[in-house]
């Protein structure tokens, strides 16, 4: 059954970052972080925007300095989407940030200083109902951790969560979610196995400095696609040496090729060969890079020749099979027109558009006319 996802989510907690639900029932939500001088507020400005545009949930901005944290007064008024602020070893950067309005705090309470600190930071958090985000790292294990397993292990990460979640539940703070990041793939995948058996907060899933936009990708689909699809996972950041941009379309394509979200075109295109009638790769790199700003979630089926052609097309909103000289188009699976070889692709991003506008159509005219916000499953 098309778009229909056969995996049972984990049991969770639902917390709130903003007004973006983390947990529970809610969506997975996808987040990247900044990369610019968070004291360069328009540049960091600018790349939250452009974050939102391609679909970001939430963002992380970096709060190393107390300058960074007046510097992030401004952003936070300004940005579009929720903020996270990363925050080591300063408890008055998270008490500042408090102040102006952050969204999420991602520290470790273990990092922050003494237990008189970390009270200072959860009872702000307390007073002003602002999630935790506890992170443990590979690369940062606690000294003693490293000496006791000789290297990060998923139990010696599993051991770092388990000692800030005491923290937090001497506290009676239970408004935060985990993250158990390592680059290596079956570590991580491991430590989230061994910890989403043992809480019911709401899990951050990523594979820390998983390497540039190619082989970052390719790691972080095998190891997010493994807990994904065994429902474990409330929200996800790809991280990527590479623009952010590029880790919000991945994160999005992962969780579309799992069926957990649907957010924009879902290309089906044959990987080409000598049957092909048209220029495939082409084709499909040109429509997804003019496409890229399409919310609606549609099946466009590319495939260059009639063996899987009608077949594929059939199943798609919009598909194509090619033929010698033109090809033809389907729509909602039954044959429509023939469109000539060297013109596909704007014919082809006529029809999205014209179809991705019906839609949003209906759905108005269903609202009465109101304006209508979509909310991405």
């Amino acid at each position: 059954m098309k778009g229909l996802s056969w995996i049972k989510r984990r049991p969770s907690k639902k917390i709130w970052v903003g007004n973006v639900p983390i947990g529970g029932d809610a969506p997975i939500a996808v987040q990247s972080m900044t990369n610019t001088d968070t004291c360069d507020v328009a540049a960091t400005l600018k790349q939250i925007q452009q974050l939102a545009d391609a679909g970001a949930d939430l963002v992380r901005v970096s709060i190393p300095t107390m300058d960074a944290a007046e510097a992030f007064k401004s952003i936070k008024l300004a940005a579009p989407l929720p903020l996270i602020a990363d925050i080591h070893f300063d408890y008055r950067i998270a008490l500042k940030v408090a102040d102006y309005g952050v969204d999420c705090l991602r520290i470790n309470p273990g990092n922050i200083g003494n237990e008189q600190r970390v009270r200072a930071v959860i009872d702000c958090a307390k007073d002003k109902n602002i999630p935790i985000r506890i992170g443990v790292n590979a690369g940062s294990l606690e000294k003693d951790l490293q000496v006791k397993y000789g290297e990060p292990t998923p139990e010696a990460l599993v051991e770092s969560a388990m000692r800030h979640i005491d923290i937090l539940d001497r506290h009676n703070f239970d408004n935060y979610k985990i993250s158990l990041k390592a680059s290596d793939v079956f570590m991580t995948v491991s430590a989230y196995r061994i910890l989403a058996s043992q809480i019911e907060q709401p899990l951050h899933l990523g594979i820390t400095e998983a390497g540039g936009l190619r082989s970052g990708a390719v790691k972080s689909s095998v190891g997010l696609g493994l807990l994904l699809s065994e429902g474990i996972g409330d929200t996800i950041r790809v991280s990527l040496a590479a623009d952010p941009v590029e880790e919000i379309k991945v994160g999005f394509d992962i969780l579309k090729s799992l069926s957990l979200r649907q957010r924009g075109i879902n290309f089906i295109a044959c990987p080409s060969c000598s049957r092909q009638q048209f220029d495939v790769i082409k084709t499909v790199n040109e429509l997804e890079s003019r496409l890229e700003d399409v919310r609606e979630s549609l099946d466009v089926a590319i495939i260059g020749c009639v063996v899987n052609g009608p077949g594929e097309a059939k199943e798609a909103d919009i598909g194509l099979t090619g033929g010698a000289g033109s090809s033809l188009v389907y729509k909602e699976g039954q044959k429509d027109h023939k469109v000539e070889n060297d013109q596909l692709v704007d014919a082809l991003e006529k029809q999205i558009r014209e179809r991705v506008k019906q839609r949003e159509d209906e759905v108005a005219k269903k609202s009465g006319g109101q304006p209508v916000i979509a909310v991405q499953s």
